[in-house]
């Protein structure tokens, strides 16, 4: 957007426009008078100053002033325009106040009377988001004009309800980054394969935990070999259309081939982890150059020359601050690296991401009103969200939460894997099964990779309290079996194992229940002697007792209710979580500045 969009004369720097509040930690849009009288030149109507109702308050601030004359009411909808680069229709919200609004205004809510004000630094950190994907928070400061400008930037895919439908603040936060080589952009068909649709080339599971403490994020190899399922898929003229999954195939065709949307990614990875993903954003070769650029640099370590003729790096041993072309041509590299496999590449990228993310939340950044803009207009160009998410206040709203996380509680980790043993000279990787079903349960029961130390909630310890106490007989346990894991049989399969080999005859199976994440065992008053010793028979953890109400079994007699989740294994398996991560599984903490070798 030019400077002529707000309003102001030709020769100024939007960025310069805008102030940094140090009372609020809040950027402004500072305007001449002449400036906020004269109307955009983009034909939507500008700013205008109306008169006061009598006995009205003014603003204290004159900068803020009020909406214009017609501007929708607070929650209205306002006018529809075409949608931006992903297409279709939405409504553009009403005028909006040129100050950015408060956590607590974008709450619904206003706190009265008096308020202990937060560190200028604590109150930007709370404002932007914590990874690459979520720098686009720095558009939640701006104003209606920008706001829109930023809106039609977006390019959005629909998810095909492969996703929960959308993230919440009371529960953990599921992203997963895709990262395509397909060679669309200015100055991108010189790296080859020009015509190809592009793979899932990179790609990260981000879990932040439920209390924003800590996070994982977990890379997948692109040419480990897996199943990739059916993937209903949404097609141009709104019809769905279901793409047949392949066996045995390298995860990178995922995406692209066969028409694959990022809503097969996601299944994909929910096939593999049991982890069901809130959102997806995608980034192309230009993400990498404008983003890096935008920060003028990010700070990478080698602990060797490298001189890579496929990716075209070619930088001395040492510290460097790399961006644009250096940037991609570092994450691409891998030939030089390591053992010059996809393995190694992906560490460079992590340390890339770790790097990068750094400099997202410095001072240096943060308080720099030109980096958030140039930040907001990279993002929003050289990303591909899901339609969930497609509107700037729903990513700041997004960025606010992952902001609060604090980097020395993030890992990144690769998911663990092994040579393909069918194949004589391994180009491939499968699944190392027995690291990677520990390293997946604990992101699934939202265990920290990193030693968070912080004292433990009172939720938290009232759910571990659940397993503490005595134990019923397995004659006494009285349990209904409900299969709501997907998998045909598992309800009979775990009713005939507690019969035979662990003594609950007391037990029947009541058949299917809806589709559930976890396994959970709900017990009724005075039943929670039979629910712990459930839980051991199962292995299950303690937040799978849910206290509450038994249900009448057959005979009319209260009876738990055992209903069996994605997450179950097989009866007698365990599903508890370890408390640690495996050994020998690849990991960096974020806050560390690790040199490639």
């Amino acid at each position: 957007m030019d400077a002529q969009g707000r309003g102001r004369a030709e020769n100024i720097d939007p960025a310069d426009q805008w102030v940094l509040n140090p009372q609020t930690g809040d950027y402004e849009l500072r305007l001449s008078p002449s400036a906020e009288q004269s109307a955009p030149q983009t034909g939507v109507p500008g700013p205008r100053r109306a008169a006061p109702r009598r006995g009205a308050a003014r603003p204290a601030d004159p900068q803020q002033g009020t909406p214009h004359e017609g501007a929708p009411r607070p929650g209205a909808r306002g006018p529809e325009r075409p949608g931006g680069r992903g297409g279709g229709r939405e409504q553009v919200p009403g005028q909006r106040r040129r100050r950015a609004a408060q956590p607590e205004a974008a709450a619904g809510s206003r706190r009265k009377g008096k308020t202990k004000k937060k560190s200028t630094g604590k109150r930007i950190l709370a404002w932007t988001g914590g990874t690459v994907a979520f720098v686009l928070v720095a558009a939640g400061v701006g104003g209606y004009l920008y706001y829109q400008h930023l809106n039609g930037n977006i390019t959005s895919v629909s998810d095909d309800g492969a996703g929960t439908g959308g993230f919440s603040k009371d529960r953990a936060i599921n992203i997963l980054l895709i990262g395509t080589d397909k060679r669309s952009g200015s100055g991108n068909k010189g790296y080859g394969d020009e015509g190809s649709v592009g793979h899932a080339d990179t790609t990260l599971l981000l879990h932040v935990s439920k209390d924003r403490s800590n996070a994982t994020a977990l890379s997948i190899p692109r040419d480990m070999i897996t199943d990739i399922p059916d993937c209903p898929t949404e097609q141009d003229d709104g019809s769905m259309k279901t793409i047949p999954g392949s066996q045995k195939v390298r995860f990178n065709e995922s995406l692209g081939q066969s028409e694959r949307t990022p809503s097969c990614v996601m299944r994909t990875v929910t096939e593999i982890t049991g982890i069901k993903l809130d959102h997806f954003m995608v980034a192309d070769f230009n993400a990498v150059k404008t983003l890096s650029s935008a920060v003028d640099g990010v700070d990478v370590c080698l602990a060797k020359d490298i001189d890579d003729p496929k990716s075209h790096l070619k930088l001395p041993a040492g510290e460097h601050s790399i961006e644009g072309e250096d940037a991609l041509a570092f994450v691409r590299t891998r030939y030089t690296v390591g053992n010059g496999g996809d393995l190694s590449r992906i560490q460079l990228q992590q340390q890339f991401l770790s790097s990068l993310m750094r400099k997202l939340k410095s001072n240096d950044t943060l308080t720099n009103p030109k980096k958030m803009i140039s930040l907001a207009e990279a993002g929003t160009k050289a990303l591909t969200v899901d339609s969930k998410i497609a509107d700037i206040m729903k990513l700041r709203d997004l960025g606010m939460e992952l902001g609060k996380l604090d980097m020395k509680n993030l890992t990144f980790a690769t998911a663990p894997v092994v040579d393909n043993p069918a194949e004589k000279k391994p180009v491939t990787v499968v699944l190392n099964k027995p690291k990677s079903d520990e390293l997946f349960s604990m992101m699934r029961e939202d265990v920290s990779l990193t030693e968070v130390k912080k004292q433990e909630k009172k939720e938290k310890a009232a759910v571990a309290a659940r397993l503490k106490g005595p134990r019923a007989e397995a004659g006494d346990v009285r349990v209904d079996v409900y299969n709501g894991s997907e998998r045909n049989g598992a309800a009979q399969e775990t009713l005939s194992w507690l019969q035979n080999t662990e003594g609950v005859t007391k037990s029947s199976q009541l058949g299917n229940a809806g589709k559930q994440g976890k396994t959970t065992v709900e017990y009724g008053p005075g039943q929670a002697d039979e629910a712990r010793k459930l839980a051991d028979l199962m292995g299950l953890p303690a937040a799978a007792l849910k206290p509450g109400k038994s249900e009448k079994n057959a005979q009319g007699l209260p009876a738990m209710v055992l209903t069996l989740g994605a997450d179950f294994k097989g009866a007698g398996t365990p599903i508890k979580a370890p408390s640690k991560a495996p050994d020998g599984i690849q990991k960096v903490e974020a806050d560390k500045t690790v040199c490639a070798k």
